[in-house]
């Protein structure tokens, strides 16, 4: 019989992921020797490699691919089991991880968890504040609980829950105040100035102005909404702005801000979370809590599963 201890796979778990013997210890909060040395006695367990080593990184054999897409769905099964115990309490308590995108944290996540640990003393709030399809992945393997970002994801194996709508504003220089809002048209003749590739937000205004074929040469990028309406203020070009960002990223720009005609540009923010999770009637609460947090009242139909 193989003996394994969890420990160990959590362990090979993050060297799977990071590729890297440094960086996996760390994230397991021990030191580099004593991770190596366990990865070792799992292979002489085992009796294979799981590595290539070399001076700079690790790869997985092939042997050791096969066994990190297991032991994913090992500890996500296990991480589930707690999860079913903690759904069966009265009181939600415990770890809660909550992936958040660039353009809504900064914005929401200091109300949010006000509100939850009002709410819910107990938890343990854990945010993971990175772009779309790296969160949706991590929720996908069991490394989060929940996701708030725009919808949809299409994920087959999550389930979205559209929580409320948020128009897109304009930004432009403060000289240009009370001057009429652009066409599509218009917009596609200006430097348009947008988040780098991969931010989600970055396709939907691309979409709104019908430059998805076609980027404008003058486009240029950034990785925030701070930066883009910095640049704005210093006359640069113009950008579009998501109303929960306002209050925050113009506070200190000398800008002006349009409201298109309609329709208008918007997105719709929700949250995401696995069909099998335990959880699911807890996050659900929690979804109200961040229509709370954000001023909003939820949009219906509350929740959607997306087709197997």
């Amino acid at each position: 019989m193989i003996n394994l201890t969890m420990r160990q796979l959590r362990y090979f778990d993050a060297l799977a992921r990071h590729g890297h013997f440094g960086r996996a210890a760390e994230s397991c909060s021990i030191s580099q020797p004593a991770l190596s040395m366990q990865i070792k006695e799992m292979e002489e367990a085992l009796g294979g490699l799981l590595l290539e080593r070399s001076a700079r990184q690790v790869a997985l054999t092939r042997f050791g691919e096969e066994l990190a897409q297991r032991v994913r769905d090992i500890l996500r099964s296990v991480d589930e089991l707690g999860d079913f115990a903690r759904a069966s309490q009265d009181r939600f308590s415990g770890r809660l991880r909550i992936g958040m995108i660039p353009t809504i944290a900064p914005y929401l996540l200091p109300t949010i968890t006000k509100n939850l640990t009002r709410m819910h003393p107990e938890l343990d709030i854990r945010v993971r504040e990175t772009m779309t399809p790296r969160l949706i992945q991590e929720l996908v393997e069991g490394r989060l609980d929940t996701a708030i970002v725009a919808l949809p994801v299409s994920e087959p194996s999550l389930t979205e829950v559209a929580l409320f709508a948020e128009k897109f504003l304009l930004v432009r220089p403060g000289a240009d105040e009370g001057t009429p809002a652009p066409s599509r048209e218009m917009m596609r003749e200006m430097r348009l100035l947008l988040l780098e590739e991969g931010h989600c937000f970055r396709d939907q205004a691309l979409s709104f102005c019908n430059m998805q074929s076609a980027p404008p040469r003058e486009m240029l990028d950034a990785n925030s909404l701070s930066t883009l309406v910095q640049m704005v203020s210093a006359g640069i070009g113009v950008t579009l702005i998501p109303e929960m960002a306002v209050s925050v990223e113009t506070r200190s720009a000398s800008v002006s801000l349009t409201r298109f005609r309609d329709p208008q540009p918007s997105r719709t923010i929700g949250m995401v979370w696995r069909k099998t999770s335990p959880l699911a009637r807890q996050l659900l609460q929690i979804s109200e809590v961040v229509c709370l947090s954000a001023g909003k009242v939820r949009a219906r139909p509350s929740a959607r599963s997306q087709p197997a």
